[in-house]
C-alpha cells in the first residue's frame, strides 16, 4: 500500500489491526524457534504492538520498523517511557531499554542496522502487502536478516469478499515466496472467530521458517 494510506489510517486511528495484548500465537509458538536468551528479534511494520513489550519482558532485544512515527510515539507513551530519539539516515530511531524502533520506510533499512538479528516476527507485515509488493518485501527482509529464523502469521480467505489489508496469504503463496530459502512448518491453523472484520470467514495460521 502507499505510505499515505497508512499515515491516514494512523491519523484517523483506524487501527483495527492493533491488538491490546500480546498475540496468543506469538506466545504459544515463539518457543518453537529455540532462541537463546537475549536473542535479537526484528518486528517489521510493528505499529505499536504490545508484542514488542512482551518480547522484551522475555529477555529479548527487539528491533522494529514502522512507517508511522505517530504509532512509534504512542508505543513508548503507552509504556510510560521517554525514548531517546535520533536521526538515522532517512529514518528516525527511537530507543529505550532493549527496544529500538525505526520510524520510516522498511525499504530504507540496511543490513548494518539489523546486523545480528536472530529471528523475525511477522504478524502484520506480509499480510499488509498487496500482491504487487510481496516479492520485493520477501527479498528485502531476507537480505536484511539472512540467518534469521521466522515466526510468520497469516490470514487466508476469499479475497473477492474484501480488498484488504489484511490480504489473504494462503499456503500456496507462503510456499511460493519462501520455500526456496526456508524449511516451512505450519505450526497451527485455526478459524478466525467471528470472521475477519466480523464478517469474512477466514483462517489464521502460524508458520515456522528456518533458513537453509
Amino acid at each position: 500500500m502507499e505510505a499515505d494510506f497508512w499515515h491516514a489510517r494512523w491519523d484517523a486511528m483506524e487501527i483495527g489491526f492493533h491488538e491490546g495484548e500480546a498475540n496468543d500465537l506469538l506466545v504459544r509458538h515463539l518457543p518453537s524457534l529455540d532462541l537463546a536468551e537475549g536473542a535479537r528479534i526484528f518486528v517489521p511494520l510493528c505499529g505499536k504492538a504490545h508484542d514488542m513489550a512482551w518480547l522484551a519482558a522475555q529477555g529479548f532485544e527487539v528491533v522494529g520498523v514502522e512507517l508511522s512515527a505517530k504509532a512509534v510515539g504512542q508505543f513508548f507513551e503507552e509504556m510510560d517511557v521517554a525514548p531517546e530519539i535520533a536521526g538515522h539516515g532517512s529514518l528516525t530511531r527511537f530507543s529505550a531499554g532493549s527496544i529500538t524502533i525505526y520510524a520510516g520506510d522498511l525499504f530504507a533499512l540496511d543490513g548494518a542496522t539489523l546486523s545480528g538479528v536472530d529471528a523475525v516476527y511477522d504478524r502484520a507485515s506480509l499480510v499488509a502487502m498487496p500482491a504487487s509488493m510481496r516479492d520485493n518485501y520477501a527479498h528485502q527482509v531476507r537480505a536484511l536478516t539472512p540467518a534469521a529464523k521466522r515466526l510468520l502469521i497469516t490470514f487466508a480467505y476469499d479475497q473477492s469478499q474484501m480488498e484488504g489489508p489484511p490480504f489473504s496469504i494462503n499456503t500456496a503463496e507462503v510456499e511460493r515466496l519462501f520455500a526456496g530459502d526456508y524449511d516451512l512448518t505450519c505450526l497451527e491453523e485455526r478459524d478466525v472467530e467471528g470472521g475477519l472484520k466480523g464478517r469474512i470467514p477466514a483462517t489464521e495460521a502460524a508458520w515456522r521458517m528456518i533458513p537453509r
